[in-house]
């Protein structure tokens, strides 16, 4: 009765509503060779104590305790214990999306005081009420370009995260707009030659990331210069938001797209996240998803209200602005507890000990490697090159319990044995010497030294 609520007697109560004696009756409209007339093929089923038993098992085999130098667009860092105590509260946990924020105020001010953080970290006038995660977020800022400058080609630095590059493809190419790439220079940033080579009139946006998708840090103000010399719009995406503690905000930027896991948000085996949009205030009307503002009501009280949606629900399917039908409003506090709990120095100061533990990283593992892109500005990612497969030192890295780089080879074939490494506060200086002594177990090709 616990997992199947209907009894018997309660099945037989509705057939009988609906005028069926059984429910081969109700069925009797499908031709009986397309229904299957034997049990389904699982198995048993078990009792609620087998049940606790069956997963106490499978989580048995869980790989626990393992030291992870990942990165790449998902980020583990700490996770303050009270997001989860607030978050699970009745008030906000609900079973699925509130798609009716407007009729609660608790989660309305949520929303719009994640809003407002979001600004004040982006430099930008207005931003919505999140979307799925960073790589949708990324693409419907690009699609809102088209709407604004009635351009329709896209340019995408090849220095973007090649899974967000993926997803901005796939919204370009069924919607009749182009997308096109510009690659990087020795530096790991996005070849500024090459970019204003690419950039005319017709070109609606051109979409960064920085830090890139190698952990390094772009030049906003010239690739601005660039983009808005012929009439485009910037759009820079940060997958990392915790870099906002320390790195300029891309103020000169004309949207930013934000992936906020970062910000209290589990990686959960890579989601569900929190994107964000923020953008100057001038494009308001061409936002996606919904935004939260404030107001008063009649007696003078403050009051907060769903301000604009732009989506199929709330207003005329040619109206609206995207097909991004809900926000993520339950991460999103997440990461509105997060910025609360740590504040505008907490969160500088996260950053501080982020960039100290790459740095000790990057240097310590490329003892063993050659570390490229090493004059440039990064943050807690690196790329590291070596002269044995990353297959292969990885293996011996998992035997350790330690999970090593992501090997960019798939993505980037041109840098060969490269891995892209990531350290954030969570990783400790022990953690970082064991992964250099594992590396040094190889001999180090002549090109790595």
């Amino acid at each position: 009765m616990r997992y199947l609520p209907k009894s018997p007697a309660e099945r037989t109560e509705m057939l009988r509503e609906i005028g069926a004696s059984t429910i081969d009756d109700l069925f009797s409209t499908i031709p009986e060779e397309y229904r299957l007339s034997r049990d389904l093929n699982i198995p048993r089923q078990m009792g609620e104590s087998e049940i606790v038993d069956h997963f106490k098992d499978a989580a048995a085999h869980n790989a626990a305790g393992y030291a992870s130098f990942l990165g790449a667009g998902v980020y583990r860092h700490y996770r303050p214990v009270i997001i989860d105590s607030l978050v699970q509260r009745g008030e906000f946990l609900t079973s699925y999306t509130p798609y009716q924020a407007e009729i609660t105020q608790g989660t309305l001010q949520a929303i719009f005081e994640f809003q407002t953080m979001i600004c004040e970290l982006t430099g930008m006038d207005i931003a919505n009420a999140s979307m799925y995660d960073g790589s949708t977020g990324a693409a419907e800022a690009a699609m809102m370009a088209v709407r604004v400058t009635g351009c329709d080609a896209i340019i995408v630095a090849r220095t973007v995260h090649p899974e967000y590059r993926e997803v901005m493809e796939t919204y370009a190419q069924h919607q009749g707009h182009s997308a096109s790439e510009v690659g990087y220079g020795p530096d790991g940033r996005i070849d500024l030659a090459a970019l204003e080579a690419a950039v005319t009139d017709k070109t609606a946006g051109v979409l960064v990331q920085s830090p890139n998708f190698f952990g390094v840090v772009e030049d906003i103000p010239a690739i601005a210069e660039i983009v808005h010399k012929k009439g485009a719009l910037l759009i820079v995406s940060i997958a990392e938001a915790v870099s906002l503690g320390i790195v300029r905000p891309p103020v000169e930027a004309d949207i930013v797209s934000l992936e906020a896991q970062s910000f209290g948000v589990a990686p959960s085996y890579g989601g569900p996240f929190c994107g964000v949009l923020a953008a100057k205030e001038k494009y308001l009307r061409q936002m996606p998803g919904r935004l939260v503002g404030e107001t008063k009501d009649k007696d003078g009280r403050r009051g907060f209200v769903l301000t604009l949606s732009t989506r199929e629900q709330h207003i005329r399917r040619e109206k609206a602005t995207s097909n991004i039908c809900t926000n993520q409003a339950l991460v999103a506090l997440m990461a509105t507890i997060f910025m609360t709990v740590y504040g505008k120095e907490g969160i500088k100061d996260l950053a501080v000990q982020n960039l100290a533990k790459a740095h000790y990283a990057a240097k310590t593992l490329s003892e063993n490697g050659k570390l490229l892109f090493a004059a440039s500005p990064r943050f807690n990612e690196f790329v590291l090159e070596t002269g044995e497969a990353p297959e292969q030192f990885n293996a011996r890295l998992l035997d350790n319990k330690i999970i090593g780089g992501v090997p960019l080879r798939k993505w980037y074939p041109e840098l060969g044995n490269a891995t892209l490494w990531c350290a954030t506060e969570l990783t400790t200086k022990e953690q970082i010497d064991q992964a250099a002594t594992v590396l040094a177990e190889a001999p180090v090709a002549a090109s790595a030294k």
